[in-house]
C-alpha cells in the first residue's frame, strides 16, 4: 500500500507542478478514484501529506546555498533503509546546494518514519520534494519539475 500511497502523492505533486487550475480537494479525489486509487489510499496520502506538512521545520525559505563542503555519513539504519541510488539522490543535491542541511535531516527522518522495507529511489525523490515544497512553496517549481523527470543539465542551467 505504501507504493501507492506514494504514487496517489507524486500524482498529486505532478497536477500542481503541470500549472493546472486549482479545484477543490473532491474534484482531485474524483480525479484519483477514476484512475484506480482506492478511497482509503487517497485517505493515507493525504494524511501523510498533512503530516510532512505539519511538521516541517520552522524556515519557510529555501535558499541555492553554495556546494556542500562536508559530507554526511549515513548511520547504519539509514544505510539499511535507503537504497543507494537513493543515499546518491540526496549526496547530489546536497552537493549542488539544491539541499541544506537542515531540510536533508527532515528528509531523511521523514524516509526513516515510512520505512517498513528498502526506500527507493523513487520514494526519497517524492519526500524530497515535498520537503522542499513544504519549505519553499511555489518558489521552485522549475527544479521540482527537474527532479521528478532526472532532467540533470536543465536543473543546473
Amino acid at each position: 500500500m505504501r507504493e501507492r500511497v506514494l504514487a496517489i502523492v507524486s500524482f498529486i505533486a505532478q497536477y500542481f507542478l503541470d500549472d493546472r487550475d486549482l479545484i477543490v480537494e473532491s474534484d482531485l479525489v474524483e480525479e484519483l478514484l477514476a484512475v484506480g486509487f482506492e478511497a482509503e489510499e487517497i485517505d493515507a496520502a493525504f494524511c501523510w501529506m498533512e503530516s510532512q506538512t505539519l511538521f516541517a521545520p520552522g524556515s519557510n525559505e529555501v535558499s541555492l546555498n553554495a556546494p556542500a563542503l562536508s559530507h554526511r555519513v549515513f548511520s547504519t539504519e539509514e544505510n539499511r533503509v535507503l537504497s543507494s541510488e537513493a543515499r546518491g539522490f540526496l549526496i547530489r543535491l546536497r552537493t549542488m546546494g539544491m539541499l541544506d542541511d537542515e531540510i536533508q535531516e527532515e528528509v531523511i527522518e521523514k524516509a526513516l518514519m515510512i520505512a517498513d522495507d528498502e526506500v527507493t529511489l523513487k520514494e526519497i525523490k517524492t519526500i524530497t520534494v515535498l520537503a522542499i515544497f513544504a519549505n519553499s512553496q511555489n518558489e521552485w517549481r522549475r527544479e521540482f519539475d527537474c527532479l521528478l523527470e532526472d532532467d540533470w543539465p536543465r536543473l543546473l542551467n
